[in-house]
């Protein structure tokens, strides 16, 4: 399998690559990044791009791929609606649209979150934003797209955020990790296994396109 990963940097996607990484089904990934900053790996290589929203100057690098997982995201903290829609729907369409052309057999999977409003409507922004780039994927020309919503991940293995105040929150959090997973299984996971998890849906396929929190922690073992 070769995998195209976008979001590397992020918590999720530092996740998603490390279990990319050993994996041995995994025959490469391709880490698509503004700066040059992750561990050499044999099986991975960087593509060092500033503009996201536009890969026409590295199309010729992003064809012959089975997976794509999207772990691109920010948080909707603080900004307003426009703007929030153009670095999540807008730039999240846009790779879509050229990977769907250069990969029609790829599997696209998306991270969105747990309480996105696939009606497009609703009281949360975010929530609004995410249901309607949720269902522009599903309308792409990819062999299979799945829609992760994680509820709260934990992160593993040394991994960090890079937004201050969630570091903080997750550092409070830690200790208190197996409690919560005890008390409420279905909306805790952690980064292990949302990584874990697109790597076996990617494989095995999954009966439904939305994979709830329940869902991704079934699919990780």
């Amino acid at each position: 399998m070769k995998v195209v990963l976008f979001g590397a940097t992020g918590m999720v996607g530092q996740g998603v690559l490390r279990e990319c990484l050993l994996d041995p089904d995994v025959e490469s990934v391709l880490a698509v990044v503004r700066n040059a900053s992750l561990p050499q790996h044999d099986k991975l290589r960087e593509v060092v791009h500033q503009d996201v929203s536009d890969l026409a100057a590295v199309e010729d690098r992003l064809s012959g791929y089975d997976a794509c997982f999207f772990c691109l995201g920010v948080s909707s903290v603080g900004m307003k609606e426009e703007t929030y829609r153009r670095v999540t729907y807008d730039l999240t369409v846009s790779v879509a649209k050229t990977l769907a052309k250069l990969n029609p057999t790829m599997t696209f999977i998306y991270v969105s979150g747990a309480g996105t409003e696939s009606t497009e409507r609703g009281r949360g922004m975010w929530a609004r934003v995410k249901g309607r780039t949720e269902n522009a994927l599903l309308q792409m020309p990819f062999k299979a797209v799945f829609l992760f919503r994680p509820a709260y991940i934990q992160p593993l293995h040394g991994i960090r955020t890079k937004t201050r105040w969630y570091g903080a929150a997750y550092a409070l959090m830690r200790p208190l990790y197996p409690l919560w997973k005890m008390l409420f299984p279905n909306y805790v996971t952690t980064t292990e296994c949302v990584g874990r998890a697109m790597l076996s849906v990617t494989k095995r396929g999954f009966p439904k396109p939305v994979l709830e929190n329940r869902d991704i922690n079934r699919m990780c073992g």
